[in-house]
């Protein structure tokens, strides 16, 4: 995340203190005058450098903020930006919203709202914050949906970067809200155009109307020409030789991504996802040794990669021991990452590598709940299945139904399986319609199946509710994308993201 340095000039009196032994008072008539003078800028300059001292010792500073952020110190950096945003300064504001939209704590993330406002009337930066958060809040209204397209305009035409791709996925996510906006019209305006982010907005469209692998080859050519300005690009291009099975130009992509990283200019987040997509066996031949080669260098300062390390030798355990696993978990553990506690539950739900255990399971997942959907639906599969010695079928439903909200779609199935089965709680044939309806999304046999049987059973009466009830759970949902974790990587822009 890029925290932008105040650029405020100095007081006079500072600049005084700087031009004070450049007076060119050498004539003896003035010599007095010289003196004095320097005597005066000499108290000047005291005063100058004990303000200069006093604000190293506790004084806000926005440069030192920046430092601790960068050393990982965000207490110190929320301390100084809290202390400049009260003071009304824009940048600070946004750097502190900055910060609470990163703990990704609702809260905090209800607060980042209030202080990006702050200085949206002053600010570019935080009108397309501002925006971009309001593209992503869920179960955001109409006419936050509205402001956020106003918020990205205006701070495009500022200049800031970072907006056509969130603008894009607003008039994806939400076309009622903008019934009059033709997404695929407006991309291919701004391409005409020239703007910089619109090619990358084609590229989001195509994985939203699911036609990505129809265009690879334009895909190919956007993020090419975009590569050195856009490091997701390196995720893209590494997706697109992976479908197409070219090697050799995957090689060489990945020696221009590892220069670039050792020069700073591509990030550790990029390399461990890069790495994910070589190790994806849904994208084409995987190349799990390669991945490996590429995360091991850069787990220690990126300690997220820590668990992928950890779920390469999950998925492919020839790459190493449970011994191995457990440390790279450890060293995810240590530096909380929820996905490490995620990804340990699994291990002693499965039994895979480790003798199954529900009650270990249970207290891994509890500790990724919040921050890793998939906790939320293990934790509900293991109170349906009775898995601790009973069923807990309000605990079961609770978990999988704020799974399914979030996009979780195997949670569906498994609440109508509750729902119809009956196992510990009465039987629902209504709720279990509805969940059943949402479930097909899987596009499975059993999900088909489960839906045909549970709407046949239904007398006309019934049916109407239940499809009336499927209605209302729709809407409650809002127009939730299948995408949802490319989206959010297609939004980021180099070291900015919400």
């Amino acid at each position: 995340m890029s925290i932008p340095t105040l650029n405020t000039p100095p007081p006079l009196w500072v600049r005084a203190c700087s031009r004070s032994g450049q007076l060119g008072l050498s004539d003896a008539p003035r010599r007095l005058l010289r003196e004095q003078a320097r005597s005066h800028m000499g108290s000047l300059c005291a005063v100058a450098l004990a303000v200069s001292l006093a604000g190293c010792a506790g004084l806000p500073d926005q440069r030192l903020a920046n430092e601790a952020l960068k050393r990982g110190d965000t207490a110190t950096a929320a301390a100084n930006y809290q202390q400049l945003a009260d003071l009304g300064y824009s940048e600070a504001q946004v750097g502190l919203a900055d910060l609470q939209v990163d703990s990704r704590d609702p809260a905090q993330m209800k607060q980042a709202e209030a202080t990006y406002r702050a200085a949206a009337s002053v600010s570019p930066r935080a009108q397309a914050r501002l925006g971009r958060l309001l593209v992503a809040k869920p179960g955001a209204t109409e006419a936050e949906h509205q402001e956020a397209e106003g918020l990205l305009k205006k701070a495009s035409a500022a200049g800031e970067g970072n907006t056509l791709i969130p603008l894009a996925m607003l008039y994806l996510q939400y076309p009622h809200s903008f019934p009059n906006v033709n997404a695929q019209q407006q991309i291919s305006q701004w391409r005409a155009e020239g703007k910089a982010e619109a090619g990358l907005a084609q590229v989001l469209l195509y994985r939203t109307q699911g036609t990505y692998d129809q265009h690879l080859d334009d895909v190919e050519k956007v993020c090419k020409a975009a590569l050195n300005t856009t490091d997701i690009c390196y995720v893209e291009l590494a997706t697109v030789y992976q479908k197409k099975a070219q090697p050799e130009q995957q090689a060489e992509l990945i020696k221009q991504m590892q220069a670039a990283h050792a020069r700073g200019t591509v990030s550790a987040q990029r390399v461990d996802s890069v790495a994910r997509v070589l190790a994806d066996s849904t994208l084409g031949q995987t190349d799990e040794k390669t991945a490996q080669s590429l995360l091991e260098p850069i787990a220690p300062g990126y300690p997220a990669s820590w668990v992928t390390l950890a779920q390469l030798i999950y998925d492919f355990p020839e790459l190493g021991d449970v011994d191995q696993m457990m440390e790279y978990l450890d060293n995810g553990r240590a530096a909380d990452q929820p996905r490490a506690e995620l990804l340990l539950g699994k291990l002693y739900y499965e039994g895979k590598m480790v003798p199954a255990d529900a009650k270990v399971a249970e207290e891994h997942f509890q500790k990724a709940v919040g921050r890793e959907v998939a906790a939320d639906y293990y934790l509900g599969q293991i109170y349906r299945r009775g898995y601790l010695g009973k069923v807990y079928p309000q605990k079961a439903l609770d978990h999988l139904l704020t799974a399914a909200r979030n996009g979780q779609n195997s949670a569906d199935f498994a609440i109508a399986q509750l729902f119809s089965q009956g196992k510990g709680t009465k039987p629902d044939p209504l709720n279990a319609y509805v969940f059943s309806q949402l479930a097909k999304a899987q596009n499975t046999p059993q999900a088909t199946e489960l839906a045909q049987t549970l709407e046949a059973q239904l007398p006309p009466a019934q049916l109407a509710e239940a499809q009336r009830l499927l209605k209302q759970e729709q809407a409650t949902r809002g127009a939730l994308s299948q995408n949802t974790p490319q989206l959010q990587a297609l939004q980021e822009d180099g070291e900015e993201s919400l």
